[in-house]
């Protein structure tokens, strides 16, 4: 019999805040984190915005010995597993140490290490390169080093699957309590990729928002004149837990995790198969696996990454999957408040589920203005809004083709 999982714990480092409570301040007032490039010189590229981390400091929480070779992705990710765990109130020790896991993971890893230590090498030479780049560039270093800084000794690993991975680390550690190799996982994602080559790479692929002049206004999820999505940083982490345990020593719930599906649209490697096809896969699964009925759903966080063709195939599938309760449910993207947070970007949304859920407020799409007929659901347009929330869905895709969703529901 498969245990029931709950949420306890939550933290987040993003450009909308280095909590988890002041990111969903801002997701709720609808006060964008996206603003000029200030991580590199923006000036040789034609956009010249993304959503970047502000004012954060890891300070004593680790030691700074160990930060000196930590990526900055891992030391968001740390960041925001400390504070789920504080929030938690679930003390490690020996005793239990082997019953908790860590799945936290990241689409880029420690690249940014990468990228230094190059240019290390080349200006000093073999010699000069730490000992310390392979084991701290590779994509599980947060879960590693999650674990070292806890004491979690239980199941470890990182899922990787592009801008879904958020959502897949999620999924498997609802997946690793429920069939019950661990009473409780540290898990999220994590990523800081906003490097010069991938800004050029994205430049290139023109897929990038560009107003250049409005930044916070740049990012237009299901407007008509969407243009594009903002990059962005950042993590989110949360403690899964199981059901009874939780109970037992008086944990703080948030809510009950239901359900989780992942597919691959076996088809491109960056653009969305236009039927949608393993993204409905994926949502069907999550939905079945949770045992609910389609006209339950009360608020879908989407990818809602704002590309032309990724917030057309979401409406697209919603529709098919939800029926006539698509067009009941509140649909919000919350990309324009903390910009896309690549392979963090599933936790995050996670996040505006969870908290949803807790507040009984749905955060809002802003810069919404023109509404696009091929995208014709409620997407809590420039307003928060308070409405009951008692089922909510958070939906990712990533290159490759990856797609998932997980569901969480009010404990009631």
């Amino acid at each position: 019999m498969s245990r029931r999982v709950v949420v306890t714990g939550v933290g987040a480092v993003t450009a909308a805040g280095n909590t988890a409570e002041d990111t969903w301040r801002a997701m709720v007032e609808g006060r964008s984190g996206i603003g000029p490039i200030t991580l590199f010189d923006p000036e040789p590229y034609p956009v010249r915005i993304q959503a970047e981390v502000k004012n954060f400091d890891l300070g004593e929480r680790v030691d700074p010995r160990q930060q000196r070779y930590m990526s900055r992705g891992v030391k968001f990710g740390l960041a925001a597993a400390l504070e789920a765990l504080e929030d938690s109130g679930l003390a490690i020790t020996e005793e239990n140490a082997d019953d908790v896991g860590v799945i936290f993971s990241s689409g880029g890893g420690g690249i940014d290490l990468v990228v230094e230590w190059q240019k290390v090498l080349e200006e000093k030479g073999p010699r000069r390169v730490t000992p310390f780049l392979v084991a701290n560039f590779i994509d599980d270093a947060a879960s590693g080093h999650i674990a070292i800084a806890t004491g979690a000794r239980g199941p470890n690993m990182a899922v990787v699957s592009a801008c879904a991975t958020g959502t897949g680390a999620l999924g498997e550690a609802f997946e690793t309590i429920r069939r019950g190799d661990a009473t409780a996982v540290i898990t999220g994602a994590c990523d800081a990729v906003l490097l010069p080559i991938f800004h050029a790479t994205w430049c290139s692929m023109r897929a990038l928002a560009s107003d250049n002049e409005h930044p916070e206004r740049a990012l237009k999820p299901f407007d008509l004149n969407r243009d594009g999505f903002v990059a962005g940083e950042g993590a989110a982490a949360f403690i899964f837990e199981e059901y009874e345990h939780a109970v037992a020593r008086g944990a703080r719930i948030y809510c009950e995790v239901i359900g989780y599906g992942s597919s691959n649209d076996a088809y491109d490697m960056i653009a969305l198969h236009e039927t949608g096809r393993g993204l409905r896969r994926a949502l069907e699964a999550a939905i079945r696996k949770a045992g609910i009925r389609p006209d339950e759903v009360d608020y879908i966080n989407p990818h809602g990454s704002g590309t032309p063709l990724n917030d057309r195939v979401e409406t697209r599938v919603f529709k098919e999957v939800l029926g006539e309760a698509a067009y009941r449910c509140a649909i919000s993207s919350v990309k324009p408040i903390t910009g896309h947070c690549m392979g963090a970007s599933g936790s995050v949304e996670a996040l505006a589920c969870v908290m949803a859920i807790r507040d009984q407020v749905v955060p809002p799409t802003i810069n919404y203005t023109t509404p696009d007929p091929e995208c014709d659901l409620d997407y809590v347009p420039n307003e928060a809004r308070r409405r009951p929330v008692r089922v909510a869905i958070s939906t990712s895709v990533g290159l490759g083709g990856h797609n998932a969703a997980i569901i969480f529901r009010a404990v009631e």
